[in-house]
């Protein structure tokens, strides 16, 4: 029978280093739990060159939901094929990303936008250096149907001399701009609040897109970002002509054994250099009525959102407004989790919770119809979900918060926050602000 090729390799607490000496193959992929940064950090996956990508662009959607069963039915052929490893998260599959675009589109059922980034794209990828920080191992990880000659094309890649050693460099040609000034901002919050005092909605998360010109490479703008804001589910994914940099701290989905569990963030304080006023902010957020009622109603939606791919019976709230701190803020985070219907897909299950209610609204689909109708730009990849799926449906996913697209040597950013009846404007405008102003700041000087 076959096996799985496991072959070790030196470890490190950064493992940027196995992304920088695979970066010139194809369609390359971090999946960085930035463990040198921060203490949540556990697994980090890292692959180029898939077998098969899978995309779909904006004007070959005529029948969506045909495209996307073939999708789902050819994804759990490969969970099912695959080999796995109780001890990994990931021995081989899917990795890729879903925009918020695609979301409008397949989700909410509105028109095509044509965009910078495909609406969906999955690579399939039959090995990967997976490393485990917890107990600090480093490894090649192959499944059996890859070549020998690649194998040692990635073995003297990792372990070789390293021809390459020039250090990449990244600088803006042009200052960040806005989609959104405060009275542009000012005038999209009046009409949200308008919408949700008719009873349209409960919540709409208003975001504000930055960008920028550059010179350089993207993969040097991330590795000064993830310094200064080091979060568990950071990605850096290269598309070719596009680049995906994201620093989220939000899980959208993880399955493991037909278990999903989802862990919706809602509520966001800065941080603060001295430990008694960042203690006293923390403790802010924890009491603030305002951020824990936003918070509970996100996880009445993903509980609803659970409830077209689990058990019934199943689904429960793990934790309900958990603060959990990270490098530039804390954040309110609940968890809940269920049990996979037999008939449903894990795949499936991702779908029916996208895009993730913590960065709609409530009702979803009419909080995504608002924010067509007032945001100015396209989201992009930012609010999307990267995400990896390999052997016995192990699956786990984010919220793409934090993220950056450079495209033609512009660089794109965003940041929202849940705007619900009783929000101030100034107090939102800020939190946006908290969100992105450090980030935007490194880029700026470096």
């Amino acid at each position: 029978m076959a096996s799985l090729r496991r072959i070790a390799l030196p470890y490190t607490l950064d493992s940027s280093w196995v992304y920088s000496a695979l970066k010139k193959l194809p369609l390359a992929v971090y999946l960085d739990s930035a463990a040198a940064h921060g203490e949540r950090g556990h697994w980090d996956v890292i692959t180029a060159d898939p077998i098969k990508t899978i995309s779909l662009l904006t004007n070959s959607c005529d029948d969506i939901k045909k495209q996307l069963l073939n999708i789902e039915n050819e994804l759990s052929d490969i969970s099912k094929r695959y080999i796995g490893a109780s001890d990994l998260p990931f021995t081989g599959g899917a990795i890729g990303y879903l925009s918020y675009d695609f979301g409008e589109q397949a989700q909410a059922g509105l028109s095509a936008i044509s965009s910078d980034l495909p609406l969906l794209h999955i690579g399939i990828y039959p090995w990967a250096v997976i490393v485990d920080h917890q107990h600090q191992r480093c490894e090649l990880v192959a499944q059996a149907s890859v070549a020998e000659a690649k194998i040692q094309q990635l073995q003297f890649l990792l372990t070789g001399p390293q021809l390459d050693v020039e250090e990449p460099n990244f600088k803006l040609t042009t200052p960040f701009t806005s989609s959104l000034g405060r009275d542009d901002y000012a005038r999209a919050f009046s009409k949200v609040k308008t919408y949700i005092d008719a009873g349209d909605c409960y919540q709409i998360n208003l975001t504000r897109e930055f960008s920028a010109n550059y010179s350089g490479e993207p993969w040097a703008a991330y590795l000064q970002l993830r310094e200064v804001a080091a979060a568990p589910f950071s990605a850096y994914m290269d598309l070719g002509p596009s680049q995906i940099l994201c620093l989220s701290p939000e899980r959208l989905l993880s399955a493991v054994e037909r278990k999903l569990q989802t862990q919706p963030i809602k509520g966001t304080a800065a941080r603060s250099n001295d430990p008694s006023e960042d203690q006293a902010l923390a403790t802010a957020l924890l009491s603030s009525a305002k951020n824990r009622a936003e918070n509970i109603m996100i996880v009445d939606l993903l509980r609803n959102d659970f409830s077209k791919s689990c058990r019934p019976d199943s689904v429960v709230t793990e934790s309900l407004c958990e603060l959990q701190s990270f490098r530039t803020v804390h954040h309110l985070v609940s968890t809940v989790s269920g049990y996979l219907r037999d008939n449903q897909s894990e795949f499936g299950a991702l779908l029916a919770c996208f895009p993730g209610g913590s960065i709609t609204g409530a009702p979803k689909q009419r909080a995504m119809e608002i924010i067509r109708e007032i945001e100015p730009h396209r989201r992009s990849a930012y609010c999307g979900s990267i995400f990896y799926l390999g052997a016995e449906g192990k699956m786990d996913s984010n919220i793409a918060i934090r993220s950056f697209v450079c495209h033609e040597q512009q660089i794109s950013a965003w940041a929202g926050g849940g705007i619900v009846a009783d929000s101030q404007l100034e107090e939102e405008f800020v939190e946006t602000e908290t969100k992105i102003s450090k980030l935007l700041e490194t880029l700026a000087n470096l």
